[in-house]
């Protein structure tokens, strides 16, 4: 193995959160070197216009996401079944190169609620206490500490939509339960289509709130505090699951890239995975990273400093691979990396109309309409049997052909019937849906294979996952919600999609894998502190979802942003002064 030179900083993974921290790192003068396992990806290069709407390509045969034949995970419901591997990717698609799952996510860019920060704190004091088995617990920072870090995200990204709640005053059009925002988005709204002008119309007839989705789909040319300029959307509709080709989805490519590969104290490299992280011989002091090449070799990277920005399982694994913290064991429910994994619970209606053209190939990932009535702490849940909730929105994201395939009640599965049925709706119909919340349970883990390895002869994360009591209750009181709105869109019928029966890996639900490494008040509840510093090991952070103790019922991009840049003050303003425990314990 070779020993390369020291730096101050290795990042070991290259998206949202390795680009935003280098950018900060490298601005206080620190030497920068972020290890990423997948390819260079550029705008230009690898999203030209001419190339990035490719269904086959991009969705249908994975080019963009982490490949399964080097390393996948192994699933099971419940522990006493025997996991079996991910052979190929469904309901949750990682990403793999520069700009991980920011490359290819849809741009809905969200601020988790204030409640949602102090989830168990909150609903206790509401409701009494936590179901028995519920893991909830609250981050330990709140909304009004991460909001400056927010309202960076929206400036760095251009985020269009209309303020609700700007410094504490309800403005019209906008979403009533939102956090006090201190300035109104960058940019406006997106336009509404047909579809969102029903949705907009039937959720006021219910006496709900509608307001345009957030977007990081440019509503109009922009330049971001960076210098980067981003080009108006034009609503191609292929944001999901591609990459933009006009420079008009925020990305770490559009809006950082440009002016950190600038930069002679930053050095990226690319196609090299890491394999563990070294510790000294105390196991209190990370000394650098192991990782290996394309063509076998390794190498030794010292650094003071490792930041883990990783996929939120890949940084769970190399954790446990590193033997950094103690692997959860619901059986006995002692250790903690690994703990409250959690997901999105998702439900929709799909409305039909004769002879009104929804045109859902007219897309943008985030263009839609939304109602927050029934989301987080919005409501009141006396007696319902469940906390938390989710957003009710309908967005026209694209009716990619090969992928999209609504059809009326009733209609076969296959065969010529089907294929009718599929071209008369396809310019005639739209999709209302609920997307949920995941209340963290002990059941819920993720630890190391006792089988199955990767192409390097190590474990492969292993994940437990079904959905809970909360999950259900909560999916059927919103379904009802959806369907009620669904119903007063004036279509033809309605047909509903429930999410009922067991966890399915296979067919695609969201990319919101959460948990793993979650962030609380103690050593004793969580793997990192406040500043997502490690408690074992102080020298080393981890960024991402993988620090949310339970997911709320939002998108969570915005939020993992916001809590980079908060940890990047940190060690900026703290940490570089006097490394160490930046919370005493």
């Amino acid at each position: 193995m070779r020993k390369l030179p020291p730096v101050d900083v290795v990042l070991v993974g290259f998206g949202w959160t390795g680009a935003i921290m280098a950018q900060e790192l490298t601005d206080a003068g620190l030497q920068v070197l972020a290890i990423e396992r997948g390819a260079w990806r550029d705008t230009p290069t690898h999203f030209p216009p001419t190339t990035a709407p490719d269904e086959l390509r991009w969705y249908w045969r994975k080019e963009m996401f982490q490949g399964n034949a080097r390393e996948t995970l192994t699933f099971r419901n419940t522990r006493d079944q025997v996991a079996r591997p991910m052979r190929r990717w469904g309901s949750f698609l990682p990403g793999e190169g520069v700009g991980g799952g920011g490359v290819h996510w849809n741009g809905q860019t969200w601020r988790f609620l204030p409640s949602d920060f102090v989830a168990a704190s909150h609903n206790t004091a509401r409701y009494g206490a936590l179901p028995e088995g519920m893991t909830v617990q609250d981050y330990g920072v709140t909304y009004d500490e991460l909001e400056p870090h927010f309202d960076r995200f929206d400036k760095l990204c251009g985020i269009g939509g209309k303020a609700g709640n700007l410094r504490g005053q309800i403005v019209e059009g906008g979403n009533p339960f939102e956090g006090p925002r201190s300035a109104e988005y960058p940019n406006p709204p997106m336009h509404m289509t047909f579809s969102q002008d029903q949705f907009i119309r039937a959720s006021r007839e219910l006496g709900l709130h509608p307001f345009p989705g957030p977007s990081a789909n440019l509503t109009r040319a922009y330049v971001n505090p960076l210098g980067c300029q981003l080009a108006p959307c034009s609503y191609c509709g292929f944001c999901e699951k591609y990459g933009c080709g006009n420079y008009s989805k925020a990305s770490a490519q559009t809006t950082i890239l440009p002016v950190l590969m600038r930069k002679p104290n930053f050095t990226l490299k690319v196609q090299n995975e890491v394999l563990s992280i070294t510790r000294d011989s105390t196991g209190r002091r990370a000394t650098g990273v192991t990782h290996i090449d394309v063509d076998g070799r390794r190498y030794e990277q010292p650094a003071d400093l490792v930041i883990l920005c990783a996929y939120p399982l890949s940084n769970a694994r190399l954790m446990m691979l590193s033997g950094i913290g103690e692997t959860y064991n619901p059986a006995t429910g002692e250790g903690l990396v690994g703990k409250n994994y959690c997901y999105q619970v998702m439900s929709a209606a799909q409305v039909f109309y004769d002879d009104k053209f929804t045109n859902g190939f007219v897309g943008a990932g985030a263009l839609g309409a939304v109602v927050d009535d029934y989301n987080g702490d919005n409501f009141d849940h006396t007696g319902l049997g469940f906390i938390g909730g989710g957003y009710i929105a309908n967005w026209t994201t694209n009716a990619r052909p090969i992928e999209t395939h609504r059809t009326p009640e009733g209609t076969p599965t296959w065969g010529s019937q089907w294929k009718a049925a599929v071209a008369d709706n396809f310019l005639t119909s739209t999709t209302v849906g609920a997307h949920g919340a995941s209340m963290a349970y002990a059941t819920n883990a993720l630890d190391l294979d006792p089988t199955y390895k990767d192409a390097y002869g190590q474990p492969l994360l292993r994940m437990t996952y079904d959905f809970t009591p909360n999950d259900r209750a909560m999916a059927r009181y919103l379904s009802e919600r959806t369907n009620e709105i669904a119903r007063l869109m004036g279509g033809r019928e309605v047909k509903v999609v429930l999410r009922d029966g067991p966890y399915d890996s296979m067919p695609y639900q969201t990319t919101h894998n959460t948990g793993g490494t979650i962030m609380g008040t103690t050593p004793a509840n969580s793997v990192v502190n406040r500043y997502l510093q490690s408690w074992d090991v102080p020298n080393l952070f981890v960024m991402g979802a993988g620090v949310f103790p339970q997911n709320a019922g939002y998108n969570p991009t915005a939020t993992v942003a916001a809590l980079t840049y908060w940890a990047a003050a940190a060690i900026r303003s703290q940490y570089l002064r006097n490394p160490g425990p930046l919370v005493q314990a």
